[in-house]
């Protein structure tokens, strides 16, 4: 039952932080395109990385935490969902480039930064 509170409790800390920081870039960069999401969801790989990477070579974070992490925080502030909708959208009413632009920065951009995520995190855990 601990587990399932602090997934839950992880996931509603982390969907308050992806509002906050969609918020913010859509103040700061307009609307125009989803830069929020963009944002939240490769920080997000870089985090699950990097996550993923300490609970694997490490006894840093007990099975419990890496639960409320991974799929609490991380599972509530990154969003599938969210970059479909977004995606369909400026195919849509902007243009099939531009949807494709989507498609392409996301998934290179996420795997990239999950990928710089498990490298920091190995440095960072090494020194």
């Amino acid at each position: 039952m601990e587990r399932w509170f602090w997934i839950g409790l992880g996931g509603a800390a982390g969907t308050l932080a992806r509002y906050a920081l969609s918020m913010w870039c859509e103040e700061r960069f307009g609307a125009g395109f989803p830069y929020g999401t963009l944002a939240v969801n490769v920080l997000g790989s870089f985090l699950l990385g990097a996550i993923g990477e300490v609970a694997a070579t490490t006894a840093l974070l007990s099975p419990t935490l890496r639960l409320g992490l991974s799929t609490g925080v991380m599972g509530g502030f990154t969003t599938y969902s969210s970059f479909n909708n977004e995606t369909l959208r400026l195919i849509h009413y902007k243009s099939l480039a531009a949807g494709l632009v989507n498609i392409a920065i996301t998934l290179f951009g996420c795997l990239l930064a999950g990928v710089l995520g498990m490298v920091v995190a190995r440095r960072l855990v090494a020194s």
